[in-house]
């Protein structure tokens, strides 16, 4: 068990710190490589076998091909806002933000679903591990 307490949060500081030095040196990720860095983190996290390998990957790759318009719309409603706020323009300020929480939701939602389906694929130890990690990061299960 302590083990476990240890071993859980260092993969995920090794991870996080993995996305961070590839933010820092300029890396940018596509969404494919994304997707592969993510079940690669999963599968060594998680033990995945191949054929939940492949459907983790169609998983998020199905979310991230939904989430590339949402992410689009966002850009320019966060473009538009910023108009507004140099204008002054109250009533588009409170309509572009509404729309900015409507997009915002359906990221959430998205991704939400394919943690759903990833989850899904899980054996019941995978699940524990997975729902451990949950806890530690404090209800955040994006890993």
């Amino acid at each position: 068990m302590k083990t476990k307490r240890i071993v859980l949060p260092l993969l995920l500081t090794l991870g996080l710190a993995t996305s961070m030095f590839a933010q820092a040196s300029g890396t940018t990720f596509s969404p494919a490589n994304r997707v592969q860095h993510r079940v690669s983190f999963l599968t060594t996290l998680l033990t995945l076998t191949p054929a939940q390998q492949q459907q983790a990957t169609t998983i998020f790759t199905n979310a991230a091909t939904a989430n590339t318009a949402v992410y689009a719309n966002l850009k320019t409603a966060r473009q538009n806002l910023w108009t507004a706020v140099q204008n002054d323009d109250t009533s588009s300020i409170t309509s572009i933000t509404n729309s900015i929480g409507t997009l915002t939701a359906q990221l959430s939602a998205n991704n939400a679903q394919a943690d759903a389906a990833f989850y899904k694929t899980l054996t019941a130890d995978q699940q524990a591990k997975l729902t451990q990690l949950h806890s530690l990061r404090h209800g955040h299960f994006r890993p």
